[in-house]
């Protein structure tokens, strides 16, 4: 029973401050707050990708060339910064990680 009452405290936490927005449309932020939230999806992003690139066993740093998620994900940042486009950026990256992996012999197959 705690458990759905958690799910459901959660859900209405969420739901007021979602509608919180919409009841109050005069509501601004000061201009130091929208600056503070244009960054927020680039640092989300960051905490969900660089993990994966220096963990990706999930128990230590590898730092090593043999990582191909790290160097994948060098690579991705410089495409990225090269060409500014984000179709070339995942494609690019997708196809340098998966060129390494095969390159390092570390495909399943």
């Amino acid at each position: 029973m705690n458990i759905w009452l958690l799910i459901g405290a959660m859900a209405l936490v969420t739901f007021l401050i979602r509608y919180s927005l919409l009841a109050f449309p005069s509501l601004s932020f000061p201009p130091l707050v929208r600056q503070a939230l244009h960054y927020v999806p680039t640092a989300v992003l960051t905490a969900i990708v660089v993990p994966g690139m220096l963990l990706p066993g999930g128990d230590h740093l590898e730092l090593t060339l043999d990582n191909a998620y790290l160097m994948a994900g060098l690579a991705t940042i410089v495409i990225a910064a090269l060409t500014r486009h984000l179709l070339a950026t995942i494609g690019g990256g997708l196809l340098v990680f998966f060129l390494l992996r095969w390159v390092l012999g570390q495909l399943p197959i």
